[in-house]
């Protein structure tokens, strides 16, 4: 019975290993593609086609979503001094005006996404495939080619440029991103640089839109997985754990390498990507309705 027992807490102890080796994994594609405009959802449909956890369809419907607080965590850390609306001044707590008005218009532009919200779960339940996700990765891939291709200079280089208008519109793109495969960087890169946006103000803003997006989201989530009743174990919760403290993790270096990116070249190159990984999913499409 003893030796039993310990033969099955071994078990468990390997089970839990390659859970969380799989959770970091999917921690490094989510800090990487969450940020660069390559759809996170067109890498994590081919990667859980190799790595595929011991896991209810319930949690990893959640642990999808959830997996992004890491990546808004590190946003917030990155850009601390921009989002912060309080400092200090001669010991005083004052209240800075610019970056208030910068949240104003961080919410102008979430209103639309709010509005669309509840489509989200049917449209990864009837989306969330091949076909789709490889579309969205072609289609917006040749979009970002011909944008930059006809691309004017920039009207638009400091963030409080930015009006109330084009944040909303930056926004109404952002809604585009509820169809798998879009990618929500992606989508509102493309609207703002259409806007006269520079590449390093809409990517900036473009991270602070993830904010209340993601974290809405992530909130969702997690409440309706805990009205479902769906039990959850510790192997899960440790996955859940891993997964958001490795995207954070990667995301300080995605981040900073976007930014640095796009001070010195243009798009062209993820459009590129973007097509070429659209048809690898065909490709596999393909492969597994043949197997």
């Amino acid at each position: 019975m003893k030796k039993l027992r310990t033969q099955r807490v071994l078990q468990e102890g390997f089970i839990t290993f390659f859970e969380i080796i799989k959770a970091i994994l999917m921690g490094i594609v989510e800090g990487i593609t969450e940020w660069l405009p390559i759809s996170s959802t067109g890498h994590m449909i081919l990667v859980e086609q190799v790595v595929k956890f011991n896991a209810s369809e319930e949690f990893m419907s959640m642990f999808r979503v959830v997996i992004q607080l890491g990546a808004i965590l590190a946003v917030v850390v990155l850009f601390w001094g921009k989002l912060w609306p309080f400092g200090l001044k001669q010991g005083r707590v004052i209240s800075k005006p610019s970056v208030w008005n910068l949240w104003f218009k961080v919410v102008a532009a979430t209103l639309p996404v709010l509005v669309i919200s509840p489509l989200d779960d049917w449209m990864e339940a009837h989306f969330y495939n091949y076909i789709t996700v490889a579309a969205m990765l072609i289609l917006y891939g040749v979009l970002f080619l011909v944008v930059e291709n006809r691309r004017a200079a920039p009207h638009v280089t400091r963030l409080d440029q930015i009006t109330y208008r084009d944040a909303l519109i930056i926004g109404l793109w952002q809604c585009l991103a509820i169809i798998p495969g879009t990618s929500r960087s992606g989508a509102t890169i493309v609207g703002g640089l259409l806007l006269g946006l520079s590449r390093a103000c809409v990517a900036e803003f473009t991270f602070y839109l993830a904010i209340p997006v993601m974290a809405g989201a992530s909130l969702l989530k997690v409440v309706k997985f805990a009205v479902s009743g769906a039990a959850v174990t510790g192997t899960e919760i440790a996955v859940l754990v891993v997964g958001c403290a490795v995207a954070f993790g990667v995301s300080l270096a995605a981040i900073r390498f976007l930014m640095d990116y796009v001070k010195r070249h243009d798009f062209r190159f993820f459009g590129i990507y973007r097509i070429v990984l659209g048809i690898i999913v065909l490709a596999v499409a393909a492969v597994t309705a043949i197997v």
